[in-house]
């Protein structure tokens, strides 16, 4: 590769519609070959399709981080900025090419988005670094222009006018939005209960996600493309370049959830947005959405006119972050991917997940040292978008299992991806079981597209392509059923007709909701009932006022909630034995089985959907938070089990043992497991000491785990595991049981002698007086004084005494050895059906 490149370099600044991305691609069919980087997998899936129907699909590429469709002899590659095929090496201000040579032409589009705190430092990555062998255009905001000046002073500079006029038309309710008009939202709900809406007062209409699949948004803009409906409802990726024949753009808000908190959107994103209205030459339309008699949002007039006339703050500063990466190990990695430029017009990146991942398993001993080619995968690994949303510390355990595969240049484990996909191929379940699945298959469509990582990459690839497809379709068909049933979407037409909004709505100390002086329901934490003896004849518009009134108060609730203590929350059972997290009596989420015993899945309750997005989003947070909390708490113990059960460095013997403590809750029958007790070593007795575990007589435990909270905590996760309902526990401190308890309860914590149930702390405190008695050759080989404490009958100690290994003779007891372990207990416990296992073991 040439140590620097004479070809042309231009920036292209302008608004939207001014045909900035329609140059690029009359630019690189031009040439012999090349390569566009864009914002959004569904653009670059777009203008793949375009360049498709003028060079053929041999010849055109496509590469995003959940898509990779690579002809042999592909010349051309659209690409989302992240996939852009780059190589690491030390470049210079001027931007030494790091494409191979045969991309004649380059290209970065949207690269404003330098300015972005999440994504920007690999827009300036590209800007800075992508070059083509003969033409590079960079595409973006006239807001680029004095940083280009700066970093790039050798770029041409090309300013585009729009093309067509675009003018601020007010608000506009609903029912007189004009034909062609796109709305914009920032939730998925909002974009479902709109497009619903639509219907109702105009026969349909398109939707666009970012959640769909490329098929389906695709089948979405044809529709409206073609005139079958006449009206779009899209969130803000539309702003990114999507192009359709809109005439008119209605915000139904100005605030959206950044990640990190509620804002208003920025003059420059409003522009973005609004500037999808007009096409060519025909010019367009923005306002605001008023529902009903609610003018609904409003720009601020300076707003306008700077959209109007295009005039908005330039840029100071882009975000930036090394792109020289030491690899010698992963502190060095760190330090380079932290390091700072010597330009004050290049800012820190701040501190993406893949960094923070990064750091976290850096705290892991057996990764601080890996160094060379598995610290490049180790960053590779990192790299793994957290599609899930889960946050860095569970996004890292994936990414860590992930590395365990790959970091000696190995495979991804087909069994572990292949169980991964067929659990997430099934499109029954509720509206946030079919999106948690979708953004899991993400996760695996990522990982396939590393041919490195899978044994048969192309394979897993098609399959899922194929799932993620299937989600999005039934995503969107169960979002769209939700919206046709619920009240809100039939009513806001009668309230727009009716002028309901003048009506008061109250919400009275002990929940009951008024609409002017008529009771209508009551609000029950987050739910809302209608009142049955409501008049029929206003019951519909009453209960619609209500229903849109009702935010503050619980979005008010919702705050609340999310500050407050751990105490204001508890696990509950429901009638049906399900279990779920509660709130003063109120149900907010339901536990269902995760990954693991100790990773339960977390599904809201429906009441909760009457929350915005965001505010949804942070009360989710905050119920997981209580839960691994509480988890941490009374589980710690199972927690350390599971750890060394997946950690190499621990001993063969001692991680199965503790796999099986960990899978079955931290109690095992010892004579179930006499074969991998009998072959532990010294060294392998006190690594399971450290972890707490009690190498009983008679059972294998870890007595932190006896205590009341964990044993309910215990209980809960193997009953949704098991999917069976919660047992009933014992009393809390109880040392002794009758034959009335219930077996899957006693199990967790006690051994069954006949009708009897003993707690296995103390049984193992009788055998161990025990065997040490006859060690010593004492004739008291029984504990009389706790025997008598507890209560126990003679039978009960007789059947005690003879699992020990000793039979009564007249007043002394007889050591006669222990009993072998019968054949059908020799296998471990089903991990399946721990409950049952644990019973069976113990009769």
């Amino acid at each position: 590769m040439a140590a620097r490149h004479d070809g042309i370099l231009r920036a292209i600044l302008g608004p939207t519609n001014t045909g900035k991305t329609h140059l690029a691609i009359e630019r690189m069919c031009a040439h012999s070959s090349g390569v566009i980087g864009f914002p959004l997998r569904l653009l670059a899936r777009e203008v793949y399709d375009r360049v498709v129907a003028i060079k053929g699909e041999s010849q055109v590429a496509l590469l995003t981080g959940e898509e990779r469709i690579v002809p042999r002899h592909a010349r051309y590659v659209l690409c989302t900025a992240e996939s852009m095929p780059v190589r690491t090496g030390r470049e210079d201000r001027q931007a030494e090419s790091v494409f191979p040579d045969q991309f004649a032409f380059a290209a970065i589009d949207e690269a404003q988005l330098g300015s972005d705190p999440e994504r920007g430092h690999v827009f300036t990555d590209r800007m800075l670094r992508a070059r083509g062998r003969e033409e590079t255009l960079i595409l973006g905001s006239d807001t680029l222009r004095p940083l280009i000046r700066e970093l790039l002073p050798k770029a041409d500079i090309v300013s585009r006018p729009r093309f067509s006029t675009l003018r601020h038309a007010g608000a506009v309710k609903l029912s007189r939005l004009p034909p062609r008009s796109a709305i914009v939202a920032f939730s998925a709900e909002q974009v479902y209960a709109l497009a619903e809406m639509l219907r109702r007062f105009k026969g349909g209409a398109a939707v666009v996600m970012g959640a769909l699949s490329p098929s389906t948004r695709n089948a979405q803009v044809a529709m409206f493309q073609r005139g079958e409906v006449d009206y779009l409802v899209a969130t803000d990726a539309i702003g990114m370049g999507l192009n359709m024949d809109v005439t008119h753009v209605a915000f139904a808000g100005l605030e959206k959830f950044d990640g990190r908190r509620d804002r208003r959107l920025t003059v420059s994103e409003m522009a973005q947005i609004a500037g999808r209205a007009g096409r060519h030459q025909k010019d367009g339309s923005f306002g605001t959405l008023g529902l009903g008699g609610d003018s609904g949002p409003e720009f601020s007039e300076d707003e306008v006119e700077a959209i109007e006339e295009h005039r908005f703050r330039a840029l100071e500063h882009l975000y930036w972050r090394s792109s020289e990466l030491d690899f010698t190990d992963v502190t060095a990695l760190i330090r380079s991917l932290e390091a700072k430029s010597d330009d004050p017009l290049l800012r820190p990146a701040p501190v993406a997940i893949d960094l923070v991942v990064l750091k976290q398993l850096a705290e892991d001993p057996a990764i601080a040292h890996v160094r060379g080619p598995a610290a490049r995968r180790l960053w590779a690994a990192c790299g793994l978008p957290d599609f899930r949303k889960v946050g860095p510390m569970h996004h890292a355990r994936m990414v860590r299992r992930l590395f365990s595969y790959i970091q000696d240049g190995g495979h991804v484990a087909h069994e572990w991806f292949a169980a991964e996909v067929a659990r997430l191929d099934n499109v029954a379940g509720d509206i946030e079981a079919l999106a948690d699945r979708l953004a899991g298959i993400r996760s695996w469509a990522y990982i396939a597209q590393r041919a490195d990582w899978l044994a048969d990459p192309a394979k897993w690839a098609e399959r899922t392509r194929g799932v993620e497809a299937r989600l999005s379709d039934a995503l969107h068909m169960a979002l769209t059923q939700r919206f046709v049933d619920r009240r809100t979407a039939v009513l806001v037409r009668d309230i727009g007709a009716r002028g309901a909004d003048a009506l008061p709505v109250t919400v009275a100390a002990d929940g009951e909701v008024s609409v002017g002086p008529e009771p209508i329901g009551h609000l029950a934490g987050f739910d809302f009932k209608v009142d049955p003896a409501a008049r029929h004849a206003d019951k519909r518009l009453l209960l619609a006022a209500a229903e849109r009134r009702l935010g503050d108060e619980l979005d008010r609730r919702a705050r609340e909630l999310v500050a407050a203590p751990d105490s204001a929350f508890s696990l509950a059972v429901e009638e049906s034995g399900g279990l779920a997290v509660s709130w003063e009596g109120h149900i907010l989420a339901r536990l269902a089985a995760g990954r693991t015993l100790t990773e339960p899945a977390v599904r809201t309750a429906r009441p909760l959907d009457r929350l915005s997005a965001s505010r949804r989003a942070e009360l989710r947070a905050r119920i997981e938070r209580w839960i691994d909390g509480e988890l941490e708490r009374h589980l710690r113990p199972l927690r350390q089990l599971a750890a060394a059960a997946a950690d190499p460095k621990v001993a063969p013997g001692v991680r199965a043992l503790s796999a099986m403590l960990a899978d079955s809750g931290g109690l095992l029958p010892r004579r179930s497991i006499a074969a991998q007790v009998a072959a532990l070593d010294k060294a392998d007795r006190h690594a399971l000491h450290r972890l707490r575990v009690r190498l009983g007589a008679l059972d294998l435990f870890v007595p932190l785990l006896l205590k009341p909270g964990a044993q309910r905590w215990r209980a809960a996760l193997l009953a949704i595991r098991s999917g069976q309902p919660m047992p009933r526990l014992p009393d809390a401190g109880a040392a002794t049981l009758d034959g009335s308890a219930d077996p899957r309860g006693a199990t967790l914590a006690f051994r069954r002698f006949g009708p009897a149930w003993l707690r296995v702390d103390l049984a193992d405190r009788l055998a161990s007086h025990a065997h040490a008695a006859r060690q010593a050759g004492s004739a008291t080989i029984v504990d009389s004084t706790l025997v008598t404490s507890l209560g126990l009958d003679a039978a009960t100690v007789e059947r005690l005494m003879a699992e020990v290994g000793f039979i009564q003779k007249g007043e002394a007891w007889a050591w006669r050895g222990a009993r072998r372990p019968p054949r059908r207990a020799e296998q471990p416990p089903r991990p399946g059906n721990a409950f049952s296992a644990l019973a069976e073991l113990k009769k």
